[in-house]
């Protein structure tokens, strides 16, 4: 059986008086691929910013395979990123160069290279030069993912990865997943579309405030904590996200020039 890289251990996370998380424990094991569900304000934003690093548990501990922090990426909401700042697509995929570089280091002629070539890869080659309050919501997530792609990292933290882009580029983006997985990372991914969970994620942790359960995704259906019949919040409609159309919701929008909604406390 695969060893733990990272364990949960009784952790508890607030921001002031709210608890977000409480009494939350678990593993993911070196080289899985997992979902973590549950509806809104359940604390599963909260939980990958914990493991990243960028919140700390109020109570509990967050504990790493051989006392060995490993190489992260984190891939934020969209929603919740400031945009105004005089940045070009480009200049937001080489800071995932920024640990390698440091304040000081210079960026090399193959890291642009990789950069770009990441960029390519999530189909937004000739986009070095737009400015990033000029992206749609589809085109900033995929600057992010590019971001995610050179940061090389073996553990990969995603928050909602897919909730601004069209269904070819959702095709395109899980098709990296799954290749990341062949590569034995690690990826954690916030997500609400169940659909997606059900066929492409073999392993998944259910939370709201709490952990309700956690293991192989069949289990948490067949345990009904994952079901179709729950109210797990902004479900997209049931459509294979590889059929190489556009993707529209319930309001006729395309994702990929939309706004992801996000309930009170999402972020929390």
């Amino acid at each position: 059986m695969t060893h733990p890289l990272i364990t949960l251990n009784d952790i508890f996370v607030s921001y002031g008086r709210h608890v977000a998380l409480q009494s939350v424990s678990g593993q993911f094991a070196c080289g899985s691929l997992t979902a973590v569900a549950g509806p809104n304000g359940s604390g599963k934003s909260t939980l990958l910013k914990a493991i990243a690093g960028v919140l700390h548990p109020t109570r509990g501990t967050i504990a790493f395979a051989d006392n060995v922090r490993p190489s992260m990426a984190y891939l934020p909401q969209v929603a919740h990123l400031q945009r105004d700042f005089p940045l070009s697509v480009f200049d937001v995929v080489l800071t995932g160069f920024y640990p390698e570089a440091g304040e000081a280091g210079g960026l090399s002629k193959a890291q642009k290279q990789a950069a770009s070539k990441a960029l390519g890869e999530v189909g937004l080659g000739g986009f070095e030069k737009r400015q990033i309050n000029a992206l749609s919501g589809g085109e900033l997530q995929r600057t992010l993912f590019a971001r995610v792609i050179v940061q090389n990292a073996n553990v990969i933290l995603l928050d909602e990865p897919f909730s601004a882009v069209d269904a070819a580029t959702t095709a395109r983006l899980i098709q990296l997943l799954l290749k990341w997985h062949e590569e034995g990372r690690t990826i954690i991914c916030v997500l609400h579309d169940l659909l997606l969970i059900k066929k492409y994620f073999p392993e998944s942790m259910v939370l709201q405030g709490k952990c309700l359960g956690s293991g192989h995704t069949h289990q948490m259906f067949e345990q009904k904590l994952l079901s179709f019949d729950l109210d797990m919040a902004e479900l997209v409609p049931p459509e294979d996200p590889l059929h190489h159309q556009t993707h529209r919701d319930h309001h006729g929008h395309n994702h990929d020039h939309g706004h992801h909604k996000h309930g009170p406390g999402d972020h929390a």
